[in-house]
């Protein structure tokens, strides 16, 4: 029998995971009972022989299935299944090796013209209630009346099919041998359908002529019988029996060598069916590869979140500092008021007590004292007021230059857009390497959606060109140290979408100290 093995992450996860999944298929079974007038289908806990399989086909199985919608499953049954009124299709997990270990079901309808002898196509409904909830891989199975499997789909999944959020940097002309080896991919794979589909078809013939040669055999041994156990009225005719025993042996020793003969072609079917699934297990380690260097270009990009993160601290410190000496430069001025005010005072008590001057020379002195500093006060109001208009003229000439440096980024962030303009249709060219499929895994007759990785990995590689500064890469050079180069020459603003080339990297911080004066 043919299994579909998926492995997950830790034993933890594997454990919760089985008591959920068996829970569910509880539940789904009570309820497929209950919704089928209270009636378990016909099922056999006896290891099933995948030869059967191919008497039923299933048709325009697609890989995923969208979770809380009805599920149309179409199949033709060929002319060697007499469909009966108990007979059933199912979903089963993948790995089930008795058809008790079935998820839910519903009765398959009898054909309309059961005379004919075309196959007719058949077509049940599952409801969007009763199917799996998780996102385990399953196939439908057509059980008939005496609970033996007569043909099994390919294995699909129940979830929603979202993009890949992530990001490769390339060239245009390796966009191009991208494309143009995905194209010979898939007139490969179309290829080894056609092949596997000629294979079954031969196998088929095969097994009719094995089931006639040992139906054969078996009437002529019923025949050396009789005439092993003949009555002795038949002694006359001793001689011409013995003739036609010689003749039935020779016969049969003709049909055991064409059984045989038919075994070997067997076991070469068999063999070519063993390669095609070693390829499929080479390809998912090429997938398993890229997959680890994406996760190693994520870790990268939340190192780049954390100083993203420092730097907003740091401009929250200085303008916190810059509100401080504003509030500073406010009391200050207020006293320069109230000095000033005091100096205007003081000078109308002077021409009030000038005929006073010897009575009051002490209170002079005193006077002439504070005037003093006053003065001085004054001097340092005047030296403030001069800083406050440098610093004034120096803001306006950083605020030039800021909007200068803005138009500067803003033709570069086009220049950089253009470069990466490619890059969504990378993420559009996943259908041969991205596929992820369970290790390990066995099919009846293969699995339809991989492609063939008989093409060498060197084949995959082009010559790597930075697209900032240049710089050419050997063949060699790994996904990541590739990614990193390029992402070295970018700096990102945390508050809006600009960016700056990491040879500007004054404008870039002039950028993001602006941001903090708004």
């Amino acid at each position: 029998m043919a299994l579909w093995h998926r492995e997950l992450s830790s034993p933890g996860i594997v454990e919760g995971r089985h008591l959920e999944t068996v829970q569910q298929e509880t539940e789904s079974r009570m309820e497929a009972a209950l919704c089928n007038n209270s009636e378990e289908p016909p099922t056999s806990a006896v290891l099933l022989d995948c030869r059967a399989f191919n008497q039923v086909i299933f048709t325009d199985i697609d890989k995923y299935y969208v979770p809380g919608a009805d599920i149309t499953c179409h199949y033709n049954i060929s002319r060697h299944i007499t469909p009966r009124r108990k007979d059933w299709v199912g979903i089963f997990r993948v790995g089930w090796k008795t058809a008790r270990e079935y998820f839910t079901f519903v009765w398959a309808p009898l054909p309309r013209n059961p005379d004919s002898s075309d196959d007719e196509l058949q077509e049940v409904l599952f409801k969007a209630y009763y199917l799996p909830k998780d996102d385990e891989y399953y196939q439908f199975c057509y059980v008939d009346q005496d609970g033996l499997v007569r043909g099994a789909s390919v294995p699909f999944q129940f979830r929603a099919e979202t993009e890949d959020d992530m990001l490769v940097v390339t060239t245009q002309g390796e966009v191009e041998e991208i494309e143009q080896q995905n194209t010979t991919l898939l007139q490969e794979n179309q290829k080894l359908k056609e092949n596997l589909k000629s294979l079954q078809n031969q196998t088929e013939d095969l097994q009719e002529k094995l089931k006639a040669a040992e139906e054969k055999a078996k009437e002529l041994e019923d025949k050396v019988h009789l005439l092993q156990t003949g009555t002795m009225e038949l002694q006359r005719a001793q001689d011409l029996q013995a003739l036609q025993m010689a003749s039935a042996q020779t016969e049969l020793a003709a049909v055991t060598e064409n059984s045989i003969k038919l075994q070997k072609e067997k076991e070469d079917l068999q063999r070519n069916l063993d390669t095609l699934r070693s390829s499929k297990e080479n390809l998912e380690v090429e997938v398993n590869i890229l997959k680890q260097k994406f996760a190693a270009l994520d870790t990268q990009n939340s190192s780049t979140d954390e100083e993203l993160f420092q730097t907003k601290e740091e401009n929250k410190k200085v303008l916190a500092e810059k509100e401080q000496l504003e509030k500073k430069l406010r009391n200050t001025l207020n006293c320069v008021d109230q000095l000033q005010s005091q100096v205007q005072s003081q000078q109308n008590k002077v021409e009030d007590l000038q005929g006073a001057v010897q009575d009051k020379a002490r209170h002079l002195e005193q006077l002439k004292e504070e005037n003093y500093q006053l003065n001085a006060t004054l001097l340092r109001q005047q030296n403030l007021e001069k800083k406050l208009e440098e610093e004034v003229l120096s803001h306006q000439t950083l605020q030039k230059e800021m909007n200068e440096l803005e138009k500067e980024n803003k033709r570069l962030r086009r220049e950089n857009e253009e470069l990466m303009v490619h890059l969504p249709e990378i993420l559009d060219h996943p259908p041969g390497v991205l596929t992820q499929s369970p290790e390990n895994s066995v099919l009846v007759y293969g699995n339809p959606y991989t492609v063939n990785p008989a093409i060498p990995e060197t084949e995959l590689v082009s010559v790597r060109k930075c697209p900032m500064c240049d710089e050419v890469f050997p063949n060699d050079i790994g996904e990541q140290q590739y990614s990193d180069h390029v992402r070295s020459h970018l700096l990102e603003c945390p508050y809006c979408d600009e960016s700056f080339d990491n040879s500007n990297k004054q404008v870039y911080d002039d950028h993001v100290y602006c941001h903090g004066l708004d």
